[in-house]
């Protein structure tokens, strides 16, 4: 149903059910207004644009937009072509949460409710026969020079720059057309994760399976979730357990999520009451359907005014994205990655009204397939932290293994796959 509008926003918990879930899932249609953004003060622009809606806004933040916030640049290639940041007050909200739906219209579309609702509930869901072409989609970075690129990187973590910092490469096909609802639903499937988004805005589509957390707001709580430390699945229950194990006791894995946890512990300091910061969780293992993941949970409290766009751009981009220091990390990623990352490593969510005290929930945008349907051009990337006791071969296997369910999400309606 919600197909015919040119702006959607579904986010889809998958049944999680830890303590911070606040819906199972929110679909938001049809932008009244919107806001687009590609140069500077976007931050200072997205707030306005909140005090002036008052209401309901859904979109999404890029990675880049840490020119904004620092001084630094990105000037790798662009396939994709995305506004820097995205958002829309949509004309009609659809709230899912135990079992119940609940439905917030502006008020001059309140007339359509009934309409709106008999025709979703008339909606005959049917697959096209129609086969879509089959894409070729290719590596930027091949896998001999990623293993030089790591081991520059490496080089700067000896010499002191910089503890840790998370490389990514991308994958692309050009010339290609893809169905994205049914390679979001075919992704959803494979990985069920609990910050799954579905976003169209006009010819920018994101198919996100995001198992992290960015940052979410309830009431004066603030909420960060990062995700540091990775290990493969396995069908046979012993040796799952056994990877589980491995993984708790890793000590690369563990640092890469402690040294995550104190930046971010820096960053939500920005605007939290004094001794307030917590954590939460240390280096938990949550288990998803292609891999094993350290979550960490950081906590801080804020005063009621402080504004909710303020925390986001004292904390952007996420941690677990960039490294540490943050900014030494954020100038050596963008000398040796080689495709600007946009919406790659942003953020996707929702603020909700006023009336929540400026309530909002990111995901950090990973695991997703991005897809510009005027310019054919699909993209995927995935990363892995370099610390100093990183393996390039590792580091490069660990990136397939999470490139594994968009692979096939993509194979699924692709001859060829990836060559």
């Amino acid at each position: 149903w919600s197909q015919q509008f040119s702006e959607i926003i579904w986010l889809d918990s998958n049944g999680d059910t830890s303590r911070y879930k606040t819906y199972d899932a929110l679909l938001a249609v049809e932008a009244f207004t919107s806001l687009q953004i590609d140069n500077s003060s976007a931050f200072d622009k997205l707030q306005e644009y909140q005090e002036q809606t008052k209401d309901w806004i859904f979109g999404y933040l890029s990675y880049d937009l840490k020119n904004d916030v620092e001084h630094l640049k990105s000037s790798n290639f662009d396939g994709l072509d995305f506004p820097e940041l995205y958002f829309f007050q949509p004309k009609k909200v659809f709230l899912l949460k135990n079992g119940k739906i609940e439905l917030h219209y502006l008020p001059q579309f309140e007339n359509e409710m009934d309409s709106d609702w008999l025709e979703i509930l008339q909606t005959v869901v049917f697959s096209s026969e129609k086969e879509t072409p089959s894409l070729n989609i290719q590596q930027r970075i091949p896998k001999t020079e990623y293993l030089r690129k790591v081991d520059k990187m490496l080089h700067h973590i000896h010499h002191g720059d910089i503890y840790e910092a998370n490389f990514c490469q991308e994958f692309y096909a050009e010339n290609a057309q893809i169905n994205p609802i049914k390679v979001f639903q075919r992704l959803n499937e494979i990985s069920t994760p609990p910050f799954a988004s579905f976003l169209k805005l006009n010819q920018f589509y994101a198919l996100s399976a995001s198992p992290e957390r960015y940052l979410k707001r309830v009431g004066n709580k603030i909420i960060s979730q990062p995700i540091k430390g990775t290990a493969r699945r396995s069908e046979n229950l012993e040796e799952d357990n056994r990877l589980i194990e491995a993984l708790k006791s890793d000590p690369k894995e563990i640092s890469e999520n402690v040294m995550i946890v104190d930046l971010v512990r820096n960053d939500l300091s920005q605007t939290a009451n004094r001794e307030s910061v917590k954590v939460e969780e240390l280096c938990a293992v949550y288990s998803f359907k292609q891999v094993h993941q350290l979550i960490s949970t950081v906590t801080s409290e804020v005063k009621s005014e402080t504004s909710s766009v303020e925390i986001l751009k004292t904390t952007f981009p996420m941690g677990s994205m960039t490294g540490a220091p943050k900014i030494s990390a954020m100038k050596i990623i963008e000398e040796l990655e080689e495709s600007k990352r946009g919406l790659y490593s942003g953020a996707i969510g929702y603020f909700a009204p006023p009336s929540t005290r400026g309530n909002f929930d990111f995901n950090v945008v990973i695991r997703s397939i991005l897809y510009n349907s005027s310019k054919k051009y699909v993209s995927f990337s995935v990363g892995s932290a370099i610390t100093a006791k990183s393996a390039p071969e590792k580091e490069y296997e660990e990136c397939l293994l999470k490139a594994k369910a968009m692979r096939i999400a993509l194979d699924f309606f692709s001859e060829k796959g990836i060559g």
